[in-house]
């Protein structure tokens, strides 16, 4: 079956009005929609989502289905109210303030909340009714953030990408939100979660680790049995579109019109939608001190202020609107003179030659948002800019900012430096802003709005390729089978197995890491099969592991291959060790612990344990990467290894693993024809890679390994061995 995308997001590209009782489509002007058009025209792609009309009439739903249809999109229809609670609602009056940071504007709403969650199903169901097993869905945006674990639940092996297009805030601020673990559940129904910068991602994998526990490693996690990546792919824009539109006649037109109007002034041209996170107030104020301190400027500069209209049935934003027109009022009666006003105020929306004509004609761009995901508004203006003219004024805060370096980057809670930055700005010679223009659009060239679309598919195939080899890893019923058949047929067998995380489930308490009593009547069935050696191939202390196995008829390894137990013999090392070393690495260790509340160190015989399973999450891993280069450098000349384990970090010889232990077992044994080890932490991978590819070695919990298979949890192992034992 043909592979197809489905882009999924609040709007269609397309809106609906009507005119004279007739429905009229057009084009719809969003970002999303303008970059990914073109895109997606060029594939086997359908586009679901609200075409931006409201009706309760069968008849006409079924007619504009039919119409949509023929342009590869598919409808959701929604009431006024899922408008009101849904999208002005939930989406604008609570995720979009508290995501940009102005928690003040955050409106707690549970309705709210109850029609965000009825949406986002209304969402999956139209979804459903057209996905194939073969399609590609990726979902846009902070509107649908629980329809990825939505869609995953009906449509388990389905490859779904999600992409949020504004900031994903830290997660101080996400985790004020009374749903921000239902809302991290729906992301994490994606293969792949994606942002316009790496901060983003890294606070997204941030709240993961802090709120769900999940720990992640090379932008993964492991949850609910598949691999989730998070990564940043900066939304690119159609820069050859923006770059050729000076030479079209339309936009001629219009650049001779605005340079009549404005004569020999130099042009500073500001572009926003109407929000309070987009920093209009502080970039007028700016303005206004930059005119003050540099009076020669005057009636030889204009503010071009061009402000688009939005959610204007929002309080905050008409009360943004009053604001705005009160300091451009005041701004132009205090520095205005007969035939100048400093500022050209705009208030409204403009076709794509106007637009494209301002970009060309500006001699500077001054784009401050607090906040803003991308900022594809400063990207158009360098890609406009033809003749090495122009120079870009871009806040710290835009994700834009991360590759439009050789812009005047500021900082926009900083008057006089905006102030400032517009005086460099009108002066900079000609040949810098060349040069600095020619970086910035060579970048934005190259990762152009396609190459970005083709970036995030690319990874989403890759997620899923890696999730297709961690669900063939998986331990099948047919594979149990035969392992069962090859030991019930073996005359030599030989067992290694693991202990916490494998046999029994990770205890929080001493008490509850000691063995059930039916996991020793277990072992002891095992162990007294004719010709079956068990090994027990632990990390804990050999003397817990005497005082829970001593008298079973089994084998032991202790201390990750330290020591080890022959049946009926005492502990001996695998080889001769010192633990004098561990006067020079103790106090680091100690260090850690002061600086970790909830850490602790095991001493062991001859090796030195950091535990941080009780630390606050996100602190335990910051603590154990800084830890883990201070005694790489440390160790580096010394005879020792530094091993990883589950919220470990031990340091021992080199030399010194399980799987070493295991060959040393192997090598006594009478040549066994039935090789079976399970285990599930890092230090287990060194036992899998020790034995022989034909032995069965199995993984606990679903991640990249060397052992041939996969199991979920303690439950299934033990499930197994009670089959093996009958």
């Amino acid at each position: 079956m043909q592979e197809r995308l489905l882009i999924v997001s609040n709007r269609l590209p397309v809106n609906i009005s009507k005119r004279q009782g007739e429905l009229v489509y057009s084009k719809s002007a969003g970002g999303l929609a303008t970059g990914l058009a073109s895109f997606y025209k060029n594939y086997d792609s359908r586009w679901i989502g609200w075409p931006g009309y409201i009706t309760e009439s069968k008849l006409e739903k079924m007619r504009i289905t039919d119409d949509l249809h023929k342009d590869a999109t598919v409808p959701v229809f929604l009431t006024r109210r899922d408008i009101e609670n849904y999208y002005e609602g939930f989406s604008n009056r609570t995720i979009w303030p508290l995501f940009h940071y102005f928690p003040e504007f955050v409106a707690y709403n549970p309705s709210y909340w109850d029609t965000y969650r009825r949406v986002n199903s209304r969402f999956a169901e139209q979804i459903i009714d057209i996905a194939q097993p073969n399609d590609i869905i990726w979902v846009h945006d902070y509107h649908l953030m629980l329809l990825p674990a939505l869609l995953r639940q009906a449509l388990p092996s389905v490859s779904i990408g999600f992409f949020l297009h504004i900031p994903f805030p830290s997660y101080e601020v996400f985790r004020t939100l009374p749903w921000r673990n239902e809302l991290m559940h729906g992301l994490l129904g994606a293969d792949l979660v994606g942002f316009h910068t790496h901060d983003y991602a890294r606070h997204f994998l941030s709240a993961a680790s802090r709120l769900l526990g999940l720990e992640h490693s090379l932008m993964r996690l492991t949850y609910e049995e598949r691999m989730v990546k998070a990564d940043s792919f900066p939304m690119g824009i159609d820069f050859d579109k923006f770059n050729h539109a000076g030479s079209s006649k339309s936009v001629r037109r219009e650049m001779t019109r605005m340079q009549n109007r404005i004569g020999d002034r130099q042009l500073i041209l500001s572009i926003d939608r109407l929000d309070y996170s987009k920093g209009i107030l502080q970039r007028l104020e700016a303005f206004n001190l930059f005119l003050q301190r540099h009076p020669k400027y005057r009636e030889k500069v204009t503010l071009l202020l061009l402000v688009v209209p939005s959610r204007s049935r929002v309080d905050s934003y008409r009360q943004l609107k009053l604001q705005v027109d009160t300091h451009v009022g005041r701004i132009n009666g205090e520095h205005g003179t007969i035939g100048w006003s400093p500022i050209w105020y705009l208030y409204r929306s403009t076709p794509f030659p106007t637009l494209s004509a301002m970009y060309n004609v500006a001699d500077v761009a001054l784009i401050t948002p607090y906040r803003d995901g991308m900022n594809l508004v400063a990207k158009e203006f360098v890609a406009s800019k033809t003749n090495g003219r122009g120079v870009l004024i871009l806040s710290e805060m835009a994700g834009a900012a991360a590759e439009l370096s050789e812009s005047l980057l500021i900082n926009p809670n900083n008057i006089e430096e905006i102030a400032n930055a517009i005086r460099i700005a009108l002066q900079m010679p000609q040949e810098e802003q060349a040069k600095r223009l020619t970086e910035m659009q060579s970048k934005i060239s190259r990762y152009n709005v396609t190459r970005w679309a083709l970036d995030f598919i690319d990874g989403l195939k890759q997620i899923k390729t890696l999730n297709s080899r961690l669900r063939s890893n998986r331990l099948t019923t047919q594979i149990e089978a035969e392992i069962i058949d090859h030991f019930h047929a073996g005359s030599n067998r030989i067992l290694f197995l693991d202990y916490d995380g494998t046999l029994v489930p990770f205890a929080k308490t001493p008490a509850q890491a000691k063995p059930p009593q039916t996991l020793l009547d277990l072992l002891k069935r095992l162990s007294e099969s004719d010709n079956c050696q068990v090994v027990i191939n632990s990390g804990r202390k050999k003397e817990e592991l005497d005082q829970w196995f001593s008298y079973l008829p089994l084998d032991m390894s202790a201390e990750h291959g330290a020591w080890i137990k022959k049946r009926g013999g005492e502990w001996e090392t695998i080889q001769p060790m010192t633990d004098e070393w561990k006067t020079e690495l103790l106090p680091l260790l100690e260090l850690y612990v002061a600086r970790t509340p909830g850490a602790f160190i095991e001493d062991k015989s001859y090796s030195l344990v950091w535990h941080y399973r009780k630390a606050e999450v996100g602190l335990g891993q910051t603590r154990s990467r800084e830890l883990l280069n201070e005694l790489r450098y440390l160790t580096a000349n010394l005879n020792l290894q530094v091993m990883e384990g589950n919220k470990v970090i031990e340091i021992k010889t080199s030399g010194i693993n399980k799987g070493r232990t295991a060959v040393a077992f192997l090598m006594q044994a009478k040549k066994p024809d039935f090789i079976f080890a399970v285990g599930d932490d890092h230090t287990d991978e060194d036992l899998f890679r020790a034995l022989p590819p034909e032995a069965y070695t199995i993984k606990v919990g679903y991640h990249m390994t060397a052992a041939r298979f996969s199991v979920k949890n303690p439950e299934a192992v033990r499930s197994l061995l009670e089959k093996l034992s009958k």
